[in-house]
Order: structure tokens, then C-alpha cells, then sequence
């Protein structure tokens, strides 16, 4: 598991590679902040505060965080939980909330998470990838971030 922080004057991003699940939310839409072929991958210094903040924001895992150094209001959960399918993955699920596992340990609590929906993660009910490995797919066309 690897977690690293980020920071400029305004913003400190926290990325957690443990919750990562790959689906490059962060890729395609941080105007080059995100790059998997630079070390370190992330740059603050090549977008403005709140394009940082959008595309983090829009990470279904919740595996990018930020925490704003400027003084201003960080993210606010939404206050209705949503829970969607992503394409061919898990359920992104977003809000005010806990998961917990069968213990009944709080594994991870809101504004975004990934939750496992092929069966095969070994982190469960958190998403670990193993989706890709077990070949899982879904043909649903629901995916609200269908734009890669």
C-alpha cells in the first residue's frame, strides 16, 4: 500500500494507491496534473486550485482526497447517498456514510468510495481490482462517467 501527499500553497492532495481502482477520472480530466509516466505523478503547479479540486473531487474510489491550505471550504459530502455501477467495475458510491465489513469494523467512511460487485475482492465489500483479473463485465449503459 502506498499513500503520498501533494501540496502547493492553496491545496494538499492525499492519494491512497490502496483504494485506487484505476478508472483515470483523474487522467482525463486534471489538465495534466495526473500523469502515470512522470515521477512524481502528480503536479500541482500545472492547473489552477479549483481544476485540482474538481478532478479530485470526481474520483469514484476516493482514493485521491484534498484538504485546502487557502483557507476555504473543502469537499462537502452530498447529504443523499448515491451508489452507481461503473463500467465493467465496481460500485462508486458517493455521500454522507460508513461501510463496514462483516465484523462490523467501519472500513472506510464518505464522500467516496468503490464497492466490490464481481465477488472476487479480497478487501471486501471495498473494490481491490480484482475485477480485472476474474474478467468480470458489465454491459449496463448506466455509467454516469461514460466519458473515457
Amino acid at each position: 500500500m502506498t499513500k503520498r501527499t501533494y501540496e502547493n500553497e492553496t491545496v494538499r492532495v492525499l492519494w491512497d494507491s490502496e483504494r485506487c481502482v484505476h478508472y483515470a477520472h483523474c487522467l482525463r480530466h486534471g489538465q495534466g496534473v495526473f500523469d502515470r509516466a512522470r515521477r512524481p505523478w502528480v503536479d500541482l503547479s500545472l492547473a489552477d486550485t479549483e481544476t485540482i479540486v474538481s478532478t479530485v473531487e470526481g474520483c469514484p474510489s476516493g482514493a485521491l482526497q484534498y484538504e485546502r491550505l487557502d483557507g476555504e471550504v473543502g469537499e462537502i459530502p452530498d447529504a443523499a447517498v448515491s451508489i452507481v455501477p461503473l463500467w465493467d467495475g465496481p460500485l462508486a458510491i458517493r455521500g454522507e456514510f460508513e461501510v463496514r465489513d462483516r465484523s462490523g469494523e467501519v472500513v472506510v467512511t464518505g464522500p467516496r468510495a468503490t464497492l466490490c460487485r464481481c465477488g472476487a475482492s479480497k478487501r471486501l465489500p471495498l473494490c481491490d481490482m480484482s475485477h480485472v483479473e476474474v474478467g468480470f463485465t458489465d454491459a449496463s449503459p448506466t455509467d454516469p462517467g461514460n466519458d473515457r
